[in-house]
């Protein structure tokens, strides 16, 4: 008889989570294992059969003031997701990124069904400001998968749960991708702009960036500019940018965009995953962000020495940054014009990137974009020890972690987490 299916407990807050949590619903069907998707999700996951429990752009906002602004429509989410939790009673519940969101679901979750393991998917950066959370969450979390290769002992070292890095499903993508050479710069060349996929990151950013093609097209540089377009805001950027003297051309589709990314010369981007994405393209680049003014006024709590992944990984300043008040289109220009024809300035960055597959992919070297390590079984605690947990050191030992890595990545997450909660205390 064919084992039934695992009621799987999709908890996602923004776009980034959408595709994620698509590419998980993938690994689960291409290593054959039957899951019953449900939950929070977007466009993507809505194809692959998540019935989502509301618009998940209800919830998707960035900065402390933003939050604020929809803090009731955030409170009534919220509750409405913790209910239809203990109400489907799922085998596992996945937590991915929107960790403001998602780890306050998972506190609630734990209180009322102490017994469902808790998986976090996108380790909360912890590194970059607000410590603290990493021994929070060990309370209401049973283990981590990492994207970044030093986030693990990093939430060891802060007392956080166990956490184990899988590698980043970017990596996934540019197996056998064919890059052209980019030491090499097109006539005219192209220029990516990429001015995040949040509105308050488009209303911040668009008008610095129209500002920085203004300046390029008087430096007498020759480019075509591009703007790939998340689909919710599309209509918003086109009006946006209707009244520019030099327009960028709007890209629409997944298709579209990774054209886009695989023909740039370079690229001026907001800060964040897409940085990453930029570098596995290796396409040199230039990174900017505007915090919210809330988030501004406590800017000193940021701990970090950079925003950007690509310099996180590589412990190093290979990509250029301006946040706030430094974010200064005359700058802007003269930087990606260096990019585009300053050979010395464009090689060192593409130097750069030269280790990032490889870091972020580590665990996946000869076999899959997504590796788990065999023979974890005691993640969860007993449901009663789980429930009293508040801290200190767990009353049950972790068992040997096994060193090899294997494609049936999910199924050890999936299956040993619900078998040994089936097992119970």
């Amino acid at each position: 008889m064919a084992e039934a299916a695992r009621r799987i407990y999709f908890v996602i807050g923004e776009e980034s989570g959408d595709a994620l949590g698509a590419d998980l619903i993938d690994a689960f069907a291409e290593i054959g294992l039957a899951v019953e998707p449900m939950g929070l999700g977007g466009a993507r996951m809505r194809e692959r059969g998540v019935a989502s429990l509301f618009d998940i752009s209800d919830i998707s906002v960035m900065g402390i003031a933003a939050v604020f602004a929809r803090l009731p429509m955030i409170i009534s989410r919220l509750r409405m997701t913790v209910r239809d939790i203990v109400a489907r009673q799922p085998d596992l519940i996945v937590l991915i990124d929107s960790p403001d969101f998602t780890h306050r679901v998972a506190k609630r979750v734990r209180a009322r069904l102490p017994g469902v393991p808790i998986v976090k998917y996108v380790c909360p950066s912890v590194w970059a400001w607000r410590p603290g959370r990493a021994r929070t969450m060990k309370a209401y979390i049973d283990h981590v998968l990492a994207l970044l290769p030093f986030e693990p002992e990093l939430l060891k070292e802060l007392g956080g749960p166990d956490a184990t890095y899988v590698g980043h499903p970017l990596a996934r993508r540019f197996e056998g991708l064919s890059l052209p050479d980019r030491t090499r710069v097109s006539d005219p060349a192209r220029l990516l702009v990429l001015p995040g996929s949040r509105r308050g990151e488009i209303r911040s950013l668009l008008p610095d960036i129209g500002e920085t093609l203004d300046i390029l097209e008087q430096r007498g540089v020759a480019f075509r500019a591009m703007l790939p377009a998340v689909p919710h805001l599309e209509e918003e950027i086109r009006a946006s940018i209707a009244g520019w003297r030099v327009k960028p051309e709007i890209i629409s589709g997944e298709a579209g965009k990774m054209e886009a990314f695989r023909t740039a010369d370079v690229a001026l981007a907001a800060s964040g995953t897409v940085l990453l994405e930029l570098a596995l393209h290796r396409v040199p680049m230039v990174s900017i962000y505007r915090l919210d003014w809330l988030m501004y006024r406590i800017r000193f709590l940021i701990t970090a020495w950079t925003a950007a992944l690509p310099n996180l990984i590589a412990d190093s300043t290979i990509v250029p940054e301006r946040m706030n008040e430094m974010v200064r289109p005359h700058w802007l220009a003269r930087a990606l014009q260096a990019l585009l024809h300053d050979q010395p300035t464009r090689q060192a960055q593409l130097d750069g990137f030269a280790p990032e597959r490889q870091k972020i992919a580590i665990r996946s070297a000869c076999l899959s974009w997504w590796c788990k390590m065999i023979g974890i079984a005691d993640i969860r605690l007993p449901r009663q020890a789980a429930f009293k947990f508040r801290g200190g050191r767990r009353g049950t030992q972790r068992q040997p972690v096994g060193q090899q890595f294997h494609r049936h990545a999910i199924s050890g997450i999936a299956d040993q987490l619900v078998k040994h909660h089936q097992r119970g205390p």
